[in-house]
């Protein structure tokens, strides 16, 4: 899908916005999953989580076409629409974002203040997109899809980077939304580090990327109810899919008690608050720890986007 030359160009112009994320080998990590591990920090970014990437390639991109847009619209759980909002404020695009009613109160917040026009619609993430595909035909406006290649090629730059900075790693873990991460870091380990395993890690309230990566096709679900919202996707992207079915080791379903005490984790042995999403790379190896024993594995810490009340129940146990 991508080439390194397609993912060094983005890296131009996300350095343009940000700098290059940390990635940090942690010795408590260490000493609890039995291996060396590295954390790959995309809480570290404009809003953060590793979405901005993907948003400042895509508007760039739009900027240039040769056609002005009226403006945008997308849906989102929170990451990619603050992704969208900040690019299009950027490029001077107007951007309008539907999130699922009941959605967190704070990214809604974080995106209304980067500018965005924000509708809640829909009772979860893929109702909400059905939503905005109505509003773009109705006002005029271009959808932006939550896996497109511009978006790929953007965050792939976290990849780039992990991968010239850490030393050879055995297996990246890697959190799926609708897959444009896993599918980066794919493109970017046949490029620079071909022996490297990439798992993609998916909630068991939201196994859809599980059962089609085991049945080779997409197969829906009919709910995705988990805590980690950023991987609350009923249905996979067909084109995503078939990059993880060529270039991914393995799938794993972690639990939400998993996700919440690895973001226990995190916090007692880094001290770096995560979002659901960001902490299922961890979750997804204490699971296999014996498999990975002895080891160097890379973790995607996606994000740290998580309301307050919320986290504040995690780190006490609930």
């Amino acid at each position: 899908m991508l080439s390194l030359q397609d993912v060094e160009d983005a890296a131009t112009i996300v350095y343009a916005a940000m700098p290059p994320t940390p990635q940090y080998a942690w010795p408590l990590l260490a000493k609890r999953s039995g291996c060396e591990v590295w954390v790959k920090h995309e809480n570290h970014t404009p809003i953060g989580a590793f979405k901005v990437r993907g948003g400042l390639v895509y508007m760039d991109q739009l900027k240039r076409a040769p056609t002005r847009v009226k403006g945008v619209v997308s849906a989102t759980r929170g990451n990619h629409g603050q992704s969208i909002a900040l690019a299009a404020a950027k490029a001077g695009i107007a951007a309008t974002i539907v999130v699922p009613q009941g959605n967190s109160v704070e990214k809604n917040a974080a995106m209304r203040a980067f500018g965005a026009e924000l509708i809640e619609a829909g009772h979860d993430f893929d109702a909400a997109r059905d939503t905005a595909v109505r509003i773009a035909g109705e006002r005029g406006l271009l959808m932006v899809p939550s896996f497109h290649r511009d978006l790929v090629r953007g965050v792939a730059t976290y990849a780039l980077e992990l991968f010239r900075a850490a030393p050879p790693l055995d297996t990246v873990y890697v959190p799926i939304g609708l897959g444009s991460g896993i599918c980066g870091v794919i493109a970017m380990r046949d490029a620079l580090s071909p022996s490297t395993k990439v798992v993609g890690v998916v909630s068991t309230e939201a196994p859809a990327y599980a059962l089609s990566f085991a049945a080779g096709k997409v197969l829906a679900t009919n709910s995705a109810d988990t805590m980690a919202d950023g991987m609350a996707v009923r249905g996979p992207d067909a084109e995503a899919l078939a990059i993880i079915l060529k270039g991914a080791d393995r799938i794993v379903q972690v639990s939400d008690l998993e996700i919440a005490a690895a973001m226990r984790a995190y916090y007692e042995d880094t001290h770096q608050l995560t979002e659901g999403a960001g902490a299922a790379s961890l979750a997804a190896l204490l699971q296999e720890r014996a498999r990975l024993a002895g080891k160097r594995v890379g973790l995607i810490l996606s994000g740290g986007n998580i309301d307050r009340p919320l986290y504040l129940r995690t780190l006490g146990g609930a």
